[in-house]
Formats: C-alpha cells, structure tokens, sequence
C-alpha cells in the first residue's frame, strides 16, 4: 500500500514538474520573441528611445524611433503605438506606415512599442493568447499580446501607492508600470517613469507639433470611439471629430477635452510639458469587455461576441455593436484615418505645419483589403531594411 501511495505521489509529481516546465517554455518564449519590421525605402532614420535620454540604455523599454523627413520644411507628427499593449490596433498601425509610408512635406516620426515591457507578457487570469497573426500573401505576420502595464520582471517592487510624479496626484499601485499614467515621467524614477520621460526628451528634442496615441477600450467604457484633445487642440479635434464623423465613419467619432487635473495621461502631459498639440484616438475592442465569451485570437481580431452583443441589447454599451462586430480591419482603419485627417486639418489651421504623404492606404481600402496587404515579408526583405521591436 506505501509503494501505491509513493507511486500516486511521485506521479502528481511528474505532473506538476511537467506544467510548471511547459509553462515556462511559453513564458520564456512570448519575452524573447522579437517581432520583424520591414521598413518603408523611404525611411530617413532609425534611433534607439535612449538616444534622447540614456536612463532607459539597455532595459527592455530602449525602443526604435523610426523617423521619415521629407527634407521639406513643414511639421512633425509622432504617432505611438502600444502605450497599452493589450491593445493591439495601436502597433498594427504604425507598423502600416512604417513599412509603407513616403513623406512629401515635413516630418512623421513613429514609435511601435512605447511599453515593450508589457508586450512580453499578458494579463493575469484573463487567458488572452500569447500571440496575434494578420493573415498575409506571403504567410502571418506576428506580434506579441500584451499586459496594460509593463512585466513586474522589469519593474519591481510596485509601491504601496503610485504618487504620480510631479502632479502629487495618488493612483493605483500597479500604475506605476502603465506608460499610460506615468507621463511626464521622471528622470531617476522607475522604469517606466524613465520611459516617459526619454519620450518627452525625444518630442521635446524632435520638435514634434503633434502627437497621437492609439488606444482601445471596452464597449461597456464611456470613453469610446473618440479622441481626446489637449486645449491647445481643440480646434483641430472639434474638425477631426466633425469631418469623420459625417464623412467618412459609420459610427460617430466623438471628441472631448483632456480633463485638467487628470495627470499621467498623453492628452494631457505632452501637451503641458511640450510644445506639442497632444490627441489620444479610442476605438472598440469587445475582448477587453468584461462580460465577453472566450477570450482567444478570433475574438481578438474579428470583434464578435454574442455576449457583448446582448449587453447591447440592454443598453449596456456605449458603443453600437451587432453581428458584424468590430473587426481588426475596422479598428486599424479608424486609426489611420484619424491620423491622416489630424495633420490634414492641423496643417489648415497652422500653414507652417502642413505634414503630407503618400503610401499609405485610406479608410475605405483597408475596409476593402484588409490589412495583409500592407505588411511585407521580412524573409525576403534587405537586411538593412528589417528592424526589431
């Protein structure tokens, strides 16, 4: 009986040894997974986040800044991408331009992964997938999911509370990994205070005249289908909102002012720390919703759920949703498009600001195509030409 009992024992054990090995593997594997960029020929330059500000030398969140001058005198845009990694229209966008954009009056300058600390891991106990794939004519192309907030791995221990430097203003503990709540950052702060801060110090340094930060939000979140505007934008926001709105998008893209003592946010410290115009872009994303069905890879980029379909019904939303969803291709063309409509209007507004460009597909065209068509093979790109994030 003491053998049988010792066998039983020595079985769970292989078992559980087993799972924590395999568990491992897939943790280990989803942080060293870099994923390939094949940039545009038409690409000036590409720096490190640590050029700007050397505090973030060697730590996971040192990103590319990729740069297209146009050498004509104009204005410079920043669009960012994964200040919130779970979000993933935000890297697929600027990967759409920089892998296809020509600029042929100023300057646009991107940044796919402003927390590559929180791609490396996802959040727990929600079983989101590790990757995502877009669907290519020459096979997937592949990113990472990731956290809302950066990998305790890499910013460790939290505080009891998180005193948002310099506002004073008190948050959660675990903000104090959330690029999104950090900005303006700090100079000797943790890791991602130092991230915000290189990134101030790169549109402080660039000139930049606007930035753009691409998020997503559940249905059930008021803040949604909308762009959030710095004071200083709201001219340029208030026409962005109207013209989309009654030209282009099927539901309405609604705009609002960035709150004056809500501290840590894009909208609201880039544009009180630089002389840059700031904007944040909204879409629906009914995985991130909190009554969805399973959260796998085809939620993820179709944006179907019945669940959040019937919270609808009762009037639960704050985002139209029926059958048809909210499908990668749709979320990512609202992006787009919101970006090439802010410089539009901006250069309107300010003549000596006007940024145009070409290469990159309207809102109806990647309706129409997807968005496969607008990412390139890295396998059969030039060496020089494919980067890593």
């Amino acid at each position: 009986m003491k053998d049988k009992t010792n066998i039983i024992k020595f079985g769970f054990a292989a078992i559980v040894l087993c799972a924590v090995g395999i568990a491992g593997y897939l943790f280990h594997e989803q942080r060293v997974y870099r994923e390939p960029v094949v940039v545009s020929e038409n690409i000036t330059e590409v720096k490190k986040l640590s050029d700007y500000y050397d505090g973030v030398k060697g730590t996971i969140n040192d990103c590319n800044i990729y740069i297209f001058d146009s050498g004509v005198p104009g204005g410079t845009m920043m669009l960012m991408g994964s200040n919130h990694p779970e979000e993933p229209t935000g890297v697929m966008a600027c990967n759409m331009f920089i892998e296809n954009l020509k600029v042929t009056q100023g300057r646009i300058i991107v940044v796919t992964r402003v927390n590559t600390s929180g791609s490396t891991c996802t959040r727990p106990g929600e079983a989101y997938p590790r990757y995502f794939t877009q669907d290519t004519e020459w096979g997937e192309k592949k990113w990472r999911m990731g956290d809302r907030i950066g990998s305790p791995l890499d910013s460790w221990p939290d505080p009891e509370v998180y005193i948002h430097y310099p506002s004073g203003l008190n948050l959660a503990y675990m903000d104090i990994r959330n690029t999104n709540r950090n900005w303006p950052g700090k100079p000797d702060g943790l890791l991602t205070e130092r991230t915000c801060y290189a990134l101030m110090e790169c549109i402080r340094q660039e000139g930049v005249d606007m930035t753009l930060d691409f998020h997503e939000a559940e249905l059930e979140y008021p803040v949604e289908n909308m762009i959030v505007v710095h004071q200083k934008a709201a001219d340029v926001g208030a026409m962005v909102s109207m013209m989309l709105t009654s030209q282009t998008f099927d539901v309405p893209l609604s705009v609002d002012f960035s709150p004056e003592a809500l501290h840590g946010l894009t909208h609201r410290e880039v544009g009180d720390y630089s002389d840059a115009a700031s904007y944040l872009a909204e879409v629906a994303e009914p995985m991130l919703d909190r009554i969805r069905g399973i959260t796998d890879e085809e939620l993820l980029m179709s944006g179907k759920d019945r669940f959040v379909m019937e919270a609808g019904k009762h009037g639960l939303l704050y985002s139209p949703m029926d059958e048809n969803g909210w499908p990668i291709e749709k979320r990512v063309a609202r992006h787009v498009e919101t970006a090439r409509k802010i410089m539009e209007v901006n250069g309107t507004v300010h003549p000596d600001q006007v940024i145009t460009f070409e290469g990159i597909p309207s809102y109806q065209e990647i309706l129409d195509n997807g968005c496969g068509p607008y990412y390139h093979d890295p396998s059969t790109a030039p060496a020089d030409r494919v980067f890593y994030d």
